[in-house]
């Protein structure tokens, strides 16, 4: 079959390098506008369109596909002429509308990264994980018109483990995404009969993983430790956990665990300890967490014994 690709980060680049080696046709690749990134702020090309340039596949960036404007709809116009069997579509960032869900023959086939219908929207990795669900998966839908609305066609199961961040599920569903929608095309009878047998979501077990940000970043000492050491793991690798130390400085928090020190009688915020497992500091509900990576401004990431040998922290020290 003819494919069209549409994707930019790495979550889309693995279906990408998964779909290349098979028997299918991948006749173009729509990626975001380069960006600009590090510390130079050079435009830097996405991970997606990295790989298709390297294996020699042509890359689309159009900036939209709004019928409002002549750029959209010159933009349909060329995926039109393309005359793809399919597209698939994987964190591409760009709303498509339903003029180009409708161009393929077969339509648009999403891969997203949970148990649909929950956890619609843009961050259902970091939402499963602060929520405190113990299983996540993959689902290929066909694209419909809403917000991840459209017809499940196929699914993956991952367990959530306990020491499980955003970054390691990413990588485990970016994997079953991929083996997922090769599974899904692995033939044009293959494709014909999920989409014969998809499933319409129910509504009434909607989700939505809000966008996150920065703010709720910040680092509640009055919620309970379990909920503390989720919220830690979900904003790894961004925006990352913080503890405020003025008003323009944080202490970033890579990594948790849950701790077995008595909090009893602490105030929320308080370290109760700093041993070889790392800091140990009371919640709200009387029970301890033990963070195990702490970067302080200007410097890197550090492990429990460089944070002993900073001497920044002690026990009794409350924090914000």
């Amino acid at each position: 079959m003819k494919i069209i690709f549409a994707g930019t980060p790495e979550f889309a680049a693995t279906a990408l390098a998964a779909l290349i080696p098979t028997e299918h046709e991948i006749v173009a690749v729509y990626t975001q506008p380069d960006r600009k990134a590090g510390r130079g702020q050079k435009l830097t090309a996405s991970a997606v369109k990295q790989l298709a340039l390297a294996h020699h596949i042509p890359v689309f960036q159009p900036l939209h596909f709004k019928a409002s404007t002549d750029e959209g709809l010159a933009a349909q116009a060329e995926l039109a002429a393309l005359n793809a069997d399919v597209m698939v579509v994987a964190a591409y960032g760009l709303i498509l509308p339903q003029a180009v869900l409708d161009t393929p023959k077969y339509g648009c086939l999403n891969i997203h990264g949970s148990l649909l219908p929950r956890w619609r929207g843009a961050a259902p990795i970091q939402r499963a994980i602060s929520t405190g669900d113990t299983e996540t998966g993959v689902t290929i839908m066909k694209m419909a018109a809403g917000l991840d609305t459209g017809d499940m066609m196929y699914k993956t199961v991952c367990p959530i483990e306990a020491e499980d961040t955003s970054a390691s599920l990413h990588d485990k569903l970016a994997i079953q995404g991929a083996e997922a929608i090769v599974q899904v095309l692995s033939s044009e009878e293959t494709l014909k009969h999920y989409l014969d047998t998809r499933e319409v979501q129910d509504e009434s077990q909607t989700v939505y993983a809000h966008k996150l940000s920065k703010a709720e970043a910040k680092i509640d000492w009055s919620q309970d430790a379990v909920s503390i050491d989720r919220n830690i793991r979900a904003f790894n690798p961004w925006p990352v956990a913080f503890i405020p130390l003025d008003e323009t400085n944080n202490l970033r928090v890579w990594g948790s665990a849950l701790s077995n020190e008595d909090a009893s009688g602490k105030p929320a915020g308080t370290i109760l300890n700093i041993d070889k497992q790392g800091v140990h500091v009371a919640c709200g509900d009387a029970k301890a967490i033990c963070l195990t990576s702490l970067q302080w401004p200007g410097g890197k990431a550090l492990n429990p014994v460089q944070i002993n040998q900073t001497q920044k922290l002690a026990a009794g020290n409350i924090f914000a």
